[in-house]
Parts: structure tokens; C-alpha cells; sequence
């Protein structure tokens, strides 16, 4: 059982309807970031579009919603990672998290062609993972 503390969580009453915006969303961030051929721009797409899939994820799976508060960012993939049982998500969605505050509040970072690419890659297998278990869930009901 997934553990959602309240300081960060709150509990709400999704619809199934709610909760396929949420991914469509995501899903649409992430085709916004396979489009686009500036390295920058694929990155910061994809890690919303991580985020926005752990939201969706997180909504289905806890019937909980994220409170908009520092360090929300760092339960949504937390939450993720432990509900996906992934610990991979844990790591290169706090390392894109860290890089994407460098590059807000640290003037820049640099992004590769190749890194952002990899992440990329790795964010569509995660959101692979979250629309299965989503729909794994809606099948139960």
C-alpha cells in the first residue's frame, strides 16, 4: 500500500474522465517533445510530460491530488517510481528535475542533442507504464 502523506496529498474524487485528460495531456506534451528538434525544448517537454503522467498516475492509483507546494515535484516522481515499482524513475526523474531548477534558477544548463533524446526515450517508457497501469485499474472497477 502507497503511502500518501498529507502534507503533499490531498484526497479527491476523480473521474475516469479526469483522469484521461490528465494523460491525454501528458501524452500530447510528450508528442510536442518528439516533434521538436531543439534539444531544450524536447527536454522540458518530456519532463512535463513525466510530471503531468504521475499526476494522472497518482489521481487513478490514490484518488489523491498533488498539492501545489515546494518539493511536490520530488513526490510526484517519488510516488511514481514507488507505484510503478521502478526505482529508475526515481533516479533520472529527480536528475531531470535538478537539471530543469539549474537551467530555471541557476542560469541555464546545457542540454545535448543526445541527453535529451535519452530522456526522451525514457519518459515515453514511463508513460508507456502509467497508461497500462491506469487502464489495468479502470479494467478492475
Amino acid at each position: 500500500m502507497i503511502k500518501f502523506e498529507i502534507k503533499y496529498f490531498v484526497r479527491f474524487d476523480f473521474s475516469d474522465k479526469q483522469i484521461g485528460q490528465y494523460l491525454s495531456n501528458s501524452l500530447r506534451d510528450l508528442e510536442i517533445a518528439r516533434e521538436n528538434k531543439r534539444s531544450e525544448v524536447k527536454f522540458n517537454y518530456s519532463y512535463t510530460a513525466l510530471i503531468k503522467g504521475g499526476i494522472a498516475l497518482i489521481a487513478k492509483i490514490g484518488q489523491v491530488k498533488i498539492r501545489s507546494i515546494p518539493g511536490h515535484h520530488i513526490k510526484i516522481i517519488e510516488k511514481m517510481s514507488e507505484i510503478l515499482q521502478d526505482e529508475t524513475i526515481n533516479e533520472v526523474g529527480n536528475l531531470m528535475r535538478m537539471k530543469r531548477n539549474r537551467d530555471l534558477y541557476s542560469g541555464g544548463v546545457f542540454i545535448s542533442d543526445k541527453e535529451s533524446k535519452d530522456f526522451y526515450f525514457f519518459i515515453e517508457k514511463v508513460l508507456f507504464k502509467v497508461k497500462e497501469a491506469i487502464e489495468r485499474n479502470t479494467a478492475k472497477e
